[in-house]
């Protein structure tokens, strides 16, 4: 058996920040690492990753809100041929020059107040052709009548950054920025968002719109399974009829689970960390993987039970891959090394 991990965030992205790795008890993570064959290659986000994993080419921009439509509630057929923008509520923050964009990874918001928000977003744009579908609490999408010359930035990209140079370009992005400017006026002081900071709560002040496109024709891939808790992959393996599951809750589990196929997991609780920049809970986060999938997953490579053991870790700079195999662990001339040494 293959099996491919896709790990977000395995390094933390600012590199001369070594200390960050300091008491981290990590031996299976630096043995299978130590006994890989390695490579590097450019930066790219996750959802670009995945695009070409499963063959999705790049249209102006990487075509997630359309194929995620189609986990989200909205007939395939019918929508295979409209052009769709996710159009995401977000938090931004005013901090000396910059303005740094939130996603709801650090803010709650229900179903019910994303209706109630979309619809005063309706009301405004109802004669512009803008019409706001908000399909899950954090996941709204937008339709337009006419594919618009708009190239935009994933959320992942932007999260955390200042968007003042992340803002839509194209011919039309100057009416995408009054669009953007207009949804920041009317949402800033409205009835909603004095209810949402009187409970404490991040008001929801603009929208990020990404992904847009149409569906592809064809979504296929080589791996047999995904494992995941992301939303994106899930869709994916959805379109392309690949078996998909949650993750399990450790390596242990997933084995019991598994067959012998080509195996995509996803482990992704170290992203949001890094993008916020949250030391103690990435620190946490990567001691937990350690104990619950790269110490199972290195005995299990030990006892033959994986052919072949692929680690590609995303971040921001650029991507690091890991391919190691049973016969790898008998590389007695190689030392392991601290997790520090692969990040600079």
């Amino acid at each position: 058996m293959k099996l491919h991990l896709l790990i977000p965030g395995l390094f933390w992205p600012e590199t001369k920040r070594t200390e960050v790795y300091s008491d981290l008890s990590l031996p299976a993570l630096e043995r299978i690492l130590a006994k890989s064959h390695y490579t590097e290659s450019r930066s790219q986000a996750i959802e670009e990753w995945l695009c070409q994993a499963f063959g999705v080419s790049k249209q102006q921009d990487w075509p997630v809100a359309p194929i995620m439509l189609h986990i989200d509630g909205t007939d395939a057929e019918q929508t295979r041929n409209e052009y769709w923008l996710r159009a995401d509520p977000v938090h931004l923050r005013i901090e000396n020059n910059h303005i740094l964009m939130a996603d709801s990874q650090i803010f709650t918001i229900s179903l019910k107040e994303s209706m109630q928000f979309a619809e005063i977003l309706n009301q405004y744009f109802n004669k512009s052709g803008i019409f706001f579908l908000p399909l899950y609490p954090d996941r709204w999408y937008v339709r337009i009548n006419k594919t618009p010359n708009l190239q935009t930035r994933l959320l992942s990209e932007t999260v955390g950054k200042n968007i003042n140079n992340l803002l839509p370009a194209g011919e039309d992005s100057s009416i995408w920025h009054n669009i953007f400017n207009e949804i920041q006026m009317l949402l800033h002081d409205h009835q909603l968002n004095q209810e949402r900071e009187a409970r404490g709560e991040l008001a929801i002040n603009s929208i990020w719109f990404w992904g847009g496109g149409i569906m592809p024709q064809v979504i296929r891939s080589t791996f047999n399974q995904v494992w995941c808790d992301h939303a994106f992959a899930h869709a994916l393996a959805v379109a392309s009829g690949i078996a998909h599951y949650p993750l399990p809750h450790d390596a242990t589990v997933w084995q019991h689970s598994t067959g012998p196929n080509n195996q995509l997991v996803i482990l992704d609780t170290l992203w949001g960390k890094t993008q916020y920049k949250n030391i103690y809970e990435w620190r946490q986060s990567l001691s937990s993987l350690e104990h619950s999938w790269f110490t199972p997953l290195l005995e299990a490579m030990r006892q033959g039970k994986i052919s072949q053991l692929t680690i590609t870790a995303l971040n921001e700079n650029h991507i690091r891959n890991f391919v190691m195999t049973p016969s790898s662990l008998w590389k007695f001339w190689v030392r392991t090394k601290s997790l520090s040494n692969y990040a600079k």
